[in-house]
């Protein structure tokens, strides 16, 4: 397995573009369109906020009853999210330009919105952004770089992602896009991600594989606590790469679980790493759990308490605040026995072992945690069981990006 340059487009069969439709903002493309040649096989996760937007009701119904689809059209600048029957009819209007304007089945068209809660988009604009799209449609990676940059909102940079492997001799891709930087705490069966492949599988098959996925990928990380009502992540297999089309779970469908979570968790660490205001990626490591949900509880435990973000921020080792964080997480552990480190760049120190603190260097210490890549690692000392979580530090920039984020 590769890793190759791309996104979206780097699949065979798959084709991309942007445009600026002045959905909210102005001088830049806010629509993004991603199509399949052919009809391919569509799997699907989505929030599960009670609170869920218009885009992911219409998408969770066609995931759940159709077998294909072929079209993804995207908006940036408004969530249509709260925005009552109104926001689901002009979303369905959405759906229906595209289908009209690429002549495919309605059915077969997904949507995805992001930005503000409870405006409603202004449908003709978007309509006349769809008609333009479509003309323009390309294979290129340029292609589908334009639609990543143009689902952006607070994110700083876009994310891309794309591996190459080989199955019964036929080459097999995988790209994705996604976009998200606050209202980051994803529980998913504002980030939307889009992956697509050429690899020839079952729906069902394919569905089993991206709901499993999320567990250690997009649900292992946090920027806010904040989960959001569009969270969205839409999967087409368009079957191009002329593979035997996988139907058990084979040493097949295992190459293609493990390049998936490549291009997932690959997604997942860079939204981490552009949380609003963020300067560092943080990341939580726990081992020797008694069982993995305890290891998934603790370490997400760990990257979300202000307090830890906050001393990573200020690259201060304070490690009482992660051993608090660990102990109010819900699950029972002896902290008489837990060691604790931190590491970056090859370094790693231990701060505490057996119940207290070591004698570390705070200069050093501050070293280590002065990196852009940070890690902190809890040594439960009860199993075998792991698991990783990833966050941001929280900084002077998050409150001011959120203070005004609807002007």
């Amino acid at each position: 397995m590769k890793k190759i340059n791309g996104g979206v487009t780097a699949a065979m069969g798959f084709e991309a573009t942007a445009t600026a439709a002045e959905i909210k903002y102005k001088g830049r493309n806010d629509m993004a369109l991603v199509y399949s040649t052919v009809p391919a096989k569509v799997a699907g996760v989505f929030t599960k906020n009670v609170v869920k937007a218009a885009p992911v009701k219409w998408d969770i119904d066609i995931v759940k009853n159709e077998e294909f689809a072929q079209a993804v059209v995207l908006n940036s600048g408004i969530a249509n999210a709260c925005t009552s029957k109104i926001g689901e009819e002009i979303n369905q209007e959405m759906a229906k330009a595209v289908s009209e304007n690429l002549q495919i089945p309605l059915r077969s068209v997904l949507t995805a919105s992001t930005g503000v809660i409870g405006m409603q988009i202004p449908v003709e604009r978007a309509k006349k952004g769809i008609a333009a799209m479509a003309k323009n449609l390309d294979s290129s990676v340029e292609a589908g770089h334009n639609a990543a940059c143009a689902i952006m909102t607070t994110d700083t940079v876009s994310k891309e992602c794309a591996v190459q492997f080989t199955i019964d001799d036929k080459v097999v891709t995988i790209g994705g896009m996604s976009k998200g930087s606050g209202m980051i705490h994803p529980d998913m069966a504002t980030m939307l991600c889009v992956i697509t492949t050429d690899i020839a599988i079952s729906k069902d098959l394919l569905q089993e594989a991206v709901k499993n996925d999320v567990q250690d990928s997009f649900n292992m990380i946090s920027v806010d606590r904040d989960t959001s009502t569009n969270d969205s992540m839409i999967v087409l297999a368009n079957g191009k790469a002329e593979n035997k089309e996988i139907t058990t779970k084979d040493a097949n469908y295992d190459s293609f679980c493990k390049a998936l979570a490549i291009v997932t968790h690959t997604l997942a660490k860079m939204m981490a790493s552009d949380g609003e205001g963020a300067t560092k990626l943080f990341e939580a490591k726990v081992i020797h759990a008694k069982t993995k949900n305890d290891a998934i509880v603790l370490s997400k435990s760990v990257i979300t308490s202000n307090l830890v973000k906050t001393a990573v921020y200020g690259s201060d080792a304070n490690w009482g605040r992660i051993i608090c964080a660990l102990g109010y997480a819900g699950v029972e552990f002896d902290p008489d026995i837990v060691d604790l480190y931190i590491e970056s760049n090859g370094t790693r120190i231990k701060l505490f072992e057996n119940g207290i603190a070591t004698d570390y260097s705070e200069e050093e210490a501050t070293k280590v945690l002065s990196a852009e890549e940070v890690t902190a690692i809890a040594d439960m000392k009860l199993g075998t069981e792991s698991a990783t979580a990833w966050g941001c530090d929280l900084t002077y920039d998050y409150v001011k990006i959120n203070g005004d984020y609807r002007s």
